[in-house]
């Protein structure tokens, strides 16, 4: 397997990567095809500098959220190393962040609730933490007169906010485990056991039923929307630069279409012959012209979440579950003096309390399997459950979260849950040609199942998606993420 820490360079630069000729690659993967007859014949001679300049890969990604823009940004950053053309077409109904991705919690760290380092977390962590520093640049480094405002109106928020986490330990047994898993945590997110004193000089009134709690320093709690919003920004800032650097036809535009069926996307490829359809400004556009669309997308990532299932061709085919999850938003009372501390840290137990400024909080979540609601609004009747299931989790830690907190609000997302493997329960990703019937020229890919550990896992699973995608090559993807495809049935898991 090659190396999946790192991208893959292109040995010989006169020659297109994704074009070598290789053996059948798992989930009906053909190594080295693509859907564009002109690259096919090229590839069987050195390829000049005027050949490249009208050559261009094209890709759709569906889903505006962690893992698409995500592979945007690594699609982009490739292209830009292999001296490559891309143009990247973004399909997302609501926009950016529109969907489950948006409405997350925000809390980011590599472990699992019994503090147990997950499966490649120390990549992923690294991968999270590199991402989150380019978007915070984009946004920090944005004029006044960025599109990005028509966005998001907060724009002195923050998108990350480093006040760390703590755990407190609930019972005897829950101690044992938390102190175990400790002692093999990273040293870029260390785990520190602390006493009650010192757990609640960081946050007043804490509850510690047993003496002892666990601090994350280097933990993180991102403002979700904010932050894809910023992410998407430095994928435009990307484009510019690589079309002021002669890649012209570098190209990256945001559909705020739903597309409900694959098919569609076929159907819109051969149609697109202009630059109506694009809902933000389009870079690179002399290139463009004199090239024009035409023909299918070389490659389709598939990153829409809960969504994948409804799409007709995927139906019942993924080992996927649903579940609904609701996130309530808290503010101090307007009479309370005291705020929560920018340096006191986010908390974890039973339900979990995102600190999003001084007197701002988000409380959740609830868990609803089956549910095929991907809607962010949440009821009266939604939200009033929804604080009855979790008040008492949160005030068992936090009990000034009853007498100094009020309800300001609430929504919810519909997340993918994958199931459990022996290295816990990880996302699907791959090669999907052999789920459909008939030939196609365009390779189908898959980025789903993140369950509700997207702003973890995004990063580093972005950025293998991108390797696979540009070198046509699944080989790149860990066996461990492709192996779902091996089950004949997943109707059990509906």
């Amino acid at each position: 397997m090659l190396a999946p820490s790192s991208f893959i360079q292109n040995p010989n630069p006169r020659f297109l990567p994704w074009e070598r000729r290789s053996p059948r690659s798992r989930g009906g993967c053909i190594r080295g095809t693509t859907s564009s007859v002109l690259l096919s014949t090229l590839s069987q001679r050195p390829v000049s500098p005027n050949m490249l300049s009208v050559l261009k890969i094209r890709c759709a990604v569906l889903g505006a959220g962690f893992a698409g823009l995500s592979v945007a940004w690594h699609l982009l950053q490739h292209s830009s190393k292999e001296s490559q053309h891309i143009c990247i077409d973004i399909y997302d109904e609501v926009g950016i962040g529109g969907g489950a991705s948006g409405v997350s919690g925000g809390l980011l760290h590599p472990y699992s609730p019994k503090a147990k380092l997950l499966w490649r977390g120390a990549e992923c962590w690294k991968e999270s933490l590199n991402l989150l520093s380019i978007a915070e640049a984009a946004w920090h480094s944005r004029d006044s007169t960025s599109e990005t405002q028509e966005f998001d109106q907060e724009l002195d928020g923050f998108i990350v906010r480093r006040g760390g986490i703590l755990r407190p330990a609930m019972d005897l047994k829950n101690l044992n485990v938390l102190n175990d898993n400790a002692q093999n945590c990273l040293a870029s997110c260390r785990i520190e056991p602390v006493d009650k004193d010192t757990a609640q000089s960081l946050v007043p009134s804490l509850r510690v039923p047993f003496n002892t709690a666990f601090y994350m320093p280097n933990a993180v709690n991102i403002h979700p929307h904010r932050y894809l919003q910023a992410l998407f920004l430095a994928c435009e800032n990307l484009v510019k630069e690589m079309s002021s650097s002669g890649f012209g036809g570098t190209r990256l535009c945001l559909h705020k279409k739903s597309v409900n069926k694959l098919l569609e996307l076929q159907e819109v490829s051969s149609r697109h012959r202009s630059l109506r359809l694009c809902s933000r400004v389009l870079l690179g556009c002399p290139s463009f012209t004199r090239v024009g669309i035409r023909g299918e997308y070389d490659a389709v990532i598939i990153c829409v979440g809960a969504k994948a299932d409804m799409l007709p061709e995927l139906s019942g085919r993924l080992p996927l579950r649903t579940c609904r999850g609701v996130i309530a938003h808290l503010q101090l009372r307007d009479d309370i003096g005291e705020e929560y501390s920018d340096h006191s840290p986010s908390i974890l137990s039973d339900a979990w309390l995102a600190i999003q400024g001084p007197r701002s909080m988000y409380m959740g979540s609830t868990w609803e399997w089956k549910s095929r609601n991907y809607l962010p609004y949440v009821s009266a009747e939604e939200a009033t459950n929804a604080l009855k299931e979790l008040l008492p989790k949160a005030s068992a830690i936090y009990p000034d979260i009853i007498k100094e907190w009020t309800f300001a609000g609430a929504r919810a997302g519909l997340r993918a849950m994958p199931p459990l493997t022996p290295h816990g329960s990880l996302p699907l990703l791959g090669c999907i040609n052999d789920l459909f019937d008939g030939n196609h020229t365009c390779k189908y890919w898959l980025f789903g199942g993140l369950g509700s550990r997207g702003l973890l896992y995004h990063g580093w699973l972005g950025k293998l998606m991108a390797q696979a995608v540009l070198l046509g090559n699944e080989d790149v993807i860990p066996s461990q993420l492709t192996s779902w495809r091996r089950r004949r049935s997943y109707s059990y898991y509906n």
